[in-house]
């Protein structure tokens, strides 16, 4: 079973090194670089791991949401089920989703700033802007 997972998720490591790469050098054109190998992921029917909080009184379950210092909330979402576990002490649940929507779903939902990905390592946050330059907006 992990090994057909995997399959959905083998080719986000082009986006882990993307994200390396911007994180020591944080340059316009590695940014611009991170996001081009994000939007040929997602155009290649790109999967993620989506961070789920299943509250107990409600069969209905939510993105889990990440609360930042400047009182920002976003979603979390990883690009390997490693990302996920690396930093976080609680056992979360997750499933796999389709990136194109869920960044179409994060431009839509109110009170979300947008999406960080692999919040403990790698990371890069898609605030709206950027996930519309993803999608192929403005």
């Amino acid at each position: 079973m992990s090994q057909i997972l995997d399959e959905h998720l083998q080719e986000n490591e082009e986006i882990e090194r993307a994200i390396a790469a911007l994180q020591q050098e944080p340059t316009q054109e590695l940014l611009a670089h991170a996001l081009t190998v994000i939007r040929r992921r997602m155009n290649n029917g790109g999967q993620l791991v989506i961070a789920v909080d299943a509250p107990e009184d409600s069969a209905q379950m939510n993105a889990h949401a990440i609360k930042t210092e400047d009182g920002g909330v976003w979603w979390s979402a990883f690009t390997s089920f490693e990302e996920e576990i690396k930093g976080n002490s609680r056992v979360m649940s997750a499933f796999l989703g389709n990136m194109k929507q869920l960044f179409e779903i994060a431009l839509k939902m109110d009170g979300i700033n947008g999406i960080i990905l692999n919040p403990w390592n790698r990371t890069i946050m898609l605030d709206k802007q950027l996930i519309r330059i993803i999608l192929g907006g403005n």
